[in-house]
């Protein structure tokens, strides 16, 4: 899913985010010199990306991801997200319509939702 529209992203994605992180997602981002708890919450048992003043952390003034390329898994399968009973394009993605979720992409979010809760579907 290319998120581009002209020269800029959308960034709804990216606004008030509760993307949880792996272990391999900390890691792969503090191999770029971030600090964990700067881009880090935990929520109970999870880990998630940090918001500032409402946006995500590696968010920039033009609504472009900081480490794109080494964003983490969750991000990276967007805008396939779990509704409680079924893997669906985000209602607040505006490229929704447009999105045919693989049964590929399904199958990662489901293994992603397991490793990081603990839950299998």
């Amino acid at each position: 899913m290319n998120c581009l529209d002209g020269n800029s992203f959308c960034g709804k994605c990216c606004i008030e985010t509760e993307m949880p992180l792996t272990k391999d997602d900390i890691a792969r981002i503090e191999a770029l010199g971030y600090s964990r708890r700067d881009f880090t919450v935990r929520d109970g048992k999870i880990v998630r990306l940090r918001n500032v003043n409402g946006k995500c952390f590696f968010l920039d003034s033009q609504n472009r991801c900081r480490i794109y390329e080494h964003r983490p898994k969750g991000c990276r399968l967007y805008p396939a997200v779990f509704d409680g009973e079924d893997i669906i394009a985000d209602p607040i993605c505006p490229k929704r319509k447009e999105v045919r979720i693989s049964e590929r992409a399904k199958r990662r979010l489901l293994e992603l939702i397991e490793e990081i809760y603990g839950t299998k579907f």
